[in-house]
């Protein structure tokens, strides 16, 4: 069996239990106008999908506004706020996390979202993503606090609401092989995390289910399967790419 066949047969048993499967889309690390900003609003036009973009508030341009301005089906979100690593070599990435005092890091939160309120006026939704997908969970509780309504980083979720009046709904499928050649990742391993992640939110889970990509960084191969998939999502009767202003709202 093929893995596109086995992911329509997947579909199939959501709608066999009389429900939709629920996808959408995260696109992370915009700062600029670019060519390859061009090509993904491209895409989404051709696919006809709502798209969340990521956007670093501490680097933002107004070219960026600018480019923005007429996508009405683009939501935007905060992408931390300089995505500047902090973390003692060695450990993983992070700019959200215990290595430095939490009234500081929340502060350039703020500081973040006052920025892009000048870039962009009220489109901002109010949903942190945290660089490199890690935040301390310590500064969890404290983002509705600060304005906060949303959280999105990767994998499956522990709750719907980590505290209470904060939404988290995680992307599940990075297009992106990180950890080797940063290609693609390939069409089996792609469509296996869709599949699992799928499977889990029918079972237990009930999370929309994220696909994330990576404009800046794609190869040729992660822009086809993306537009692929887009595509076939959107033909298929019983699965709606929503936007996130609806997933979290």
């Amino acid at each position: 069996m093929s893995s596109w066949r086995a992911l329509g047969e997947e579909i199939a048993r959501w709608r066999d239990a009389g429900r939709t499967v629920e996808l959408w889309w995260r696109d992370d690390d915009a700062a600029d106008a670019t060519a390859n900003l061009d090509r993904l609003l491209s895409v989404r036009r051709e696919v006809q999908a709502p798209l969340a973009l990521a956007v670093i508030p501490a680097i933002a341009t107004p070219a960026l506004a600018a480019r923005l301005a007429g996508e009405s089906a683009v939501d935007l979100l905060q992408h931390g706020y300089a995505h500047v690593n902090h973390a003692p070599a060695g450990d993983k990435k992070c700019e959200l996390g215990p290595h430095r005092p939490a009234m500081l890091v929340l502060g350039e939160l703020g500081a973040g979202w006052l920025a892009l309120e000048r870039l962009f006026g009220e489109r901002p939704l109010p949903v942190l993503v945290p660089p490199w997908n890690r935040i301390a969970p310590a500064l969890v509780p404290a983002l509705p606090e600060i304005g906060f309504v949303g959280l999105s980083s990767f994998g499956r979720r522990p709750r719907a609401e980590p505290v209470r009046g904060l939404c988290q709904v995680n992307a599940h499928l990075d297009l992106v092989d990180w950890k080797g050649r940063r290609g693609f990742v390939g069409e089996e391993t792609a469509l296996a995390a869709l599949m699992a992640a799928l499977c889990g939110a029918r079972q237990s889970s009930h999370e929309p289910v994220g696909v994330l990509s990576h404009h800046l960084v794609m190869d040729e191969a992660a822009w086809d399967f993306l537009r692929s998939l887009l595509e076939k999502a959107g033909a298929m009767s019983g699965v709606e790419v929503r936007a996130a202003r609806r997933v979290f709202a």
